[in-house]
């Protein structure tokens, strides 16, 4: 037997599903069922899996499928807590109805060549794309670069990485940035600056640091992740 909560929340996949085939994420989950933190809904989602009500669906980011409803009295019960809980958005389970199946939750981003993780090299405008988890981003407009050089690896960054960037023009003092130097090549550094002039710091006690008149910098996004693949 499933707990009020858990009704809710399964009853809420499945109408989510249902409407767009599409899961909805933890943080729509959190706001639905009114839990103060995202912890709750990884319990919920283990116990409705553990007891085989839901399954993740492996390869896919925020992907769940309902394979079994409760046959109690209380699904009515508990569609109606679910419903008002979500503010009328939610309808109750349709047994008969079969849920679509659940799309890749990708997003392709736009990838634009090369960037030095050493010497700043040119940063190619390309017209190819990157599938990328949706998981993996954040809020923002966001693009791919192929990662060239070794002088990040201290950071974790590796030659033939993909830096997912969150495009931006402003960037504090110890984050990862994608800089444009002089109008013509790009980099992957840390930001800093010091007694007027910025610096662009390596991850590899083997660089230096490379020092730029403010005029010839401009930060063209923010590290937000990053894509690796084995051979």
């Amino acid at each position: 037997m499933l707990t009020r909560k858990q009704h809710e929340l399964l009853t809420f996949i499945q109408t989510r599903l249902e409407e767009s085939g599409i899961s909805p994420s933890f943080e729509e989950m959190k706001e639905a069922l009114d839990l103060k933190s995202k912890s709750g809904v990884h319990r919920l989602i283990s116990a409705l899996e553990e007891r085989g009500f839901i399954r993740r669906l492996p390869n896919r980011a925020r992907a769940l499928e309902v394979i079994r409803e409760p046959d109690t009295a209380t699904t009515k019960t508990a569609a109606r807590a679910a419903a008002a809980a979500t503010s009328n958005t939610v309808a109750p389970l349709r047994p008969a109805a079969r849920a679509p199946e659940p799309a890749n939750d990708v997003i392709e981003l736009p990838l634009h060549g090369r960037i030095a993780a050493g010497a700043p090299i040119e940063a190619l405008e390309g017209t190819s794309t990157l599938p990328v988890p949706a998981a993996l981003l954040g809020a923002g407009e966001h693009y791919a670069l192929e990662v060239s050089g070794d002088s990040m690896i201290e950071a974790g960054i590796l030659d033939g990485d993909f830096a997912l960037v969150r495009r931006t023009e402003t960037a504090r003092d110890g984050e990862i940035v994608v800089a444009l130097v002089r109008g013509e090549e790009a980099t992957l550094k840390y930001l800093r600056h010091e007694k007027g002039m910025v610096r662009l710091d390596p991850a590899n006690a083997a660089y230096d640091p490379q020092y730029y008149q403010p005029s010839e910098v401009q930060v063209q996004g923010k590290l937000a992740g990053l894509l690796r693949r084995y051979h």
